[in-house]
């Protein structure tokens, strides 16, 4: 019966679309693990302050229409840390279309002596928007194809769901942002809809000894359509200040981290992805720039470091 359930699981697994391919629609991140607001609702509250992170990220750099994304997000915990609220506004540019929204989580927090276990909900409002009559056509007479004489704008909500467990030294996370199909713009057949996202995502912290922290970490990422794909992630945390790091990406990059932890409060994140499929030949490789700032530590006080 495990083996069945096992191969079941693995089916539906495969039947996912990484989302990094041609019909991206969720922006990716390769810093997951400090944007987790972003894929899971239940982180909502999870670091135990007012949390604020920003993320800029422009990917395969050098291909024209190459997704650009920028995401600000912010959580907190209210009633004894007992609730976590999350906000995050999102712009996701992709060829000709934009997708810019806002969404709002909400996590009911079951607090035990060393870990909490969190369940989440959110609810997010887009506006997608196309420009295809910018696309330059031949002048042959393509331009009269309906498909490319207007833009298209719509309206889209969605909602997700999520489960968080963490510790000081490890967590896990599974989650959906979206669980509605909705129809994009432009689809007169109804056939390009938003997909179904799975992440599943796990991490812990090793002590080498007093100077030294290994934090390996995984995100297993699905779409329906298509197999599922997975962040392999392992970085080294110097004095509880620095931290490099390597990551790779299956069947599409390997990357490089740096994290500096400048002051208790303030954390500065680059990671840089080099592709490993064909696309190596038409880009430079994607970067991102995360920044993360924390409200309510009180001066002189010596903070537990938190590395999720």
């Amino acid at each position: 019966m495990k083996r069945i359930l096992v191969l079941n699981l693995l089916i539906f697994c495969i039947g996912y679309k990484p989302f990094h391919a041609s019909a991206q629609q969720d922006a990716m991140y390769t810093q997951y693990m400090f944007n987790t607001l972003a894929l899971n609702p239940a982180y909502a509250g999870s670091r135990n302050v007012i949390s604020a992170t920003g993320v800029i990220r422009n990917q395969w750099v050098g291909v024209p229409g190459a997704p650009n994304t920028q995401t600000f997000t912010m959580d907190a915990p209210f009633n004894s840390k007992k609730i976590g609220l999350g906000f995050q506004l999102f712009n996701d540019e992709l060829g000709k279309t934009q997708n810019t929204g806002a969404v709002i989580s909400y996590a009911y927090r079951i607090r035990m002596e060393k870990a909490s276990l969190s369940f989440g909900l959110q609810g997010s409002m887009s506006h997608f928007k196309t420009d295809y009559n910018s696309v330059e056509l031949d002048p042959s007479g393509m331009s009269a194809d309906p498909a490319f004489i207007s833009n298209d704008n719509k309206a889209l909500y969605n909602f997700g769901a999520g489960i968080y467990y963490n510790t000081d030294r490890f967590y896990a996370g599974l989650s959906s942002p979206q669980l509605m199909n909705n129809v994009l713009p432009g689809s007169q057949t109804g056939g390009n809809r938003q997909s179904f996202h799975l992440f599943i995502m796990t991490g812990y912290v090793i002590d080498l000894n007093n100077s030294f922290k290994l934090k390996p970490s995984v995100l297993f990422k699905g779409v329906q359509g298509a197999p599922l794909e997975a962040d392999l992630n392992a970085s080294i945390w110097i004095k509880d200040r620095v931290s490099i790091g390597g990551q790779y990406r299956t069947n599409a990059d390997v990357s490089g981290l740096l994290e500096i932890q400048a002051t208790p409060q303030v954390r500065l994140g680059y990671a840089y992805d080099h592709s490993t499929t064909a696309l190596s030949n038409y880009n430079t490789g994607s970067h991102e720039l995360m920044l993360r700032f924390e409200f309510g530590f009180q001066r002189n006080k010596v903070i537990t470091p938190r590395y999720f």
